[in-house]
C-alpha cells in the first residue's frame, strides 16, 4: 500500500462506539435479510437512527444494512460491492462502517475486511480499524 493510502486510512476510521451521527453521515451495520434487527449494530441503528423494521439491506434512515447471517463470506461479498456502489453514487454521504459480520453473525475481520478492498479507494468509506489494519 501506498504512503497516501495509509494516510487516507488514518484519516478513515470508524469510531468503535458511535453515540451520535451528523447530518449527513450514516452507520453501515451488519443485518439479516429478514431485518429483524433484535441484537448489536443491527438494534441501535434501529433504535436511534431509523433502521427499518423488516428491512435487512441498504439506506434506511441514516442507516446502511448489509446482511452478513444468511451463510459465509461469499454470501456477504455481493451486499458489501452492493453497498460500495451505492457509497460511490452518493459521494456527498460519510458511511461509518462498523465491524459488520464480526458480532452475532461470528466473523473474524480477517475475514470480511477483504470484501471492502474496492472500498480502499472511495473517500467517503469509513472503515474500522481492524479491517484497515488487514487492508494495509
Amino acid at each position: 500500500m501506498t504512503l497516501n493510502m495509509q494516510k487516507q486510512a488514518t484519516n478513515r476510521v470508524t469510531s468503535l462506539c458511535i453515540k451520535e451521527l451528523q447530518p449527513g453521515e450514516i452507520f453501515v451495520f451488519g443485518s439479516n435479510l429478514e431485518g429483524q434487527h433484535g441484537g448489536g449494530a443491527a438494534l441501535l441503528a434501529y433504535r436511534k437512527w431509523g433502521a427499518i423494521w423488516g428491512q435487512g439491506v441498504g439506506l434506511q434512515g441514516q442507516t446502511y444494512g448489509i446482511p452478513t447471517m444468511q451463510g459465509g463470506v461469499e454470501t456477504i461479498a455481493p451486499y458489501v460491492d452492493e453497498f460500495i456502489r451505492f457509497a460511490q453514487e452518493h459521494p456527498k454521504l460519510i458511511f461509518l462502517v462498523t465491524e459488520i459480520g464480526c458480532g452475532i453473525a461470528g466473523f473474524r475481520p480477517e475475514e470480511i475486511a477483504p470484501l471492502f478492498k474496492e472500498a480502499v479507494k472511495v473517500e467517503n468509506i469509513h472503515l474500522p480499524q481492524r479491517f484497515w489494519d488487514v487492508l494495509i
